[in-house]
């Protein structure tokens, strides 16, 4: 290891990650961040907005949700930093660049509250799913941290979804 009053840098190992495959991880990996911490925003504003008879199993539900979100984004997040490359999930490029569809102003009822933030999660499981399928030939270790995490977003979405099933 060099160092100097300015700058430490470490040699690099052979263990370490190519560019190659950290440039692939993050062009995969970076949209379900944004996507997923969009989830997160848009999860809390309909936890906080929701109205009716299911209100309880609902709005307690949603706070599960977001923080499954959160978890997962941040798993994801820390895979791209871990490879060496940073990552930008700034609320203006998570605003501009995340794939959800909008959210209702307002109260909702409890229906409409579980059929919107199921498109939130409809949404971001083809972002999940596009960094499966991308990451299988660039890097297993990302690509499992994706799988995990449409195993997660799936059974969310299964949760949300017995409300209103008949």
């Amino acid at each position: 290891m060099t160092t100097s009053p300015e700058t430490t840098t470490e040699a690099p190992s052979a263990l370490a990650a190519s560019h190659e495959i950290a440039a692939g991880a993050a062009q995969f990996l970076t949209p379900v961040v944004r996507d997923l911490e969009a989830l997160v925003v848009n999860g809390k504003h309909a936890h906080w907005n929701v109205r009716g008879g299911s209100f309880v199993g609902v709005h307690e539900l949603l706070d599960d949700v977001v923080a499954h979100a959160q978890d997962y984004a941040d798993t994801a997040a820390e895979r791209v930093v871990a490879l060496g490359l940073p990552i930008d999930s700034r609320l203006e490029t998570v605003t501009a660049k995340s794939t959800l569809p909008a959210l209702a102003d307002g109260f909702q009822t409890w229906q409409q509250t579980v059929a919107g933030v199921v498109a939130q999660i409809d949404a971001a499981l083809v972002t999940v799913r596009a960094a499966v399928n991308g990451l299988d030939d660039i890097d297993l270790s990302s690509q499992d941290i994706a799988i995990s995490i449409e195993q997660g977003l799936t059974k969310d979405r299964w949760l949300l979804q017995a409300h209103v099933a008949s």
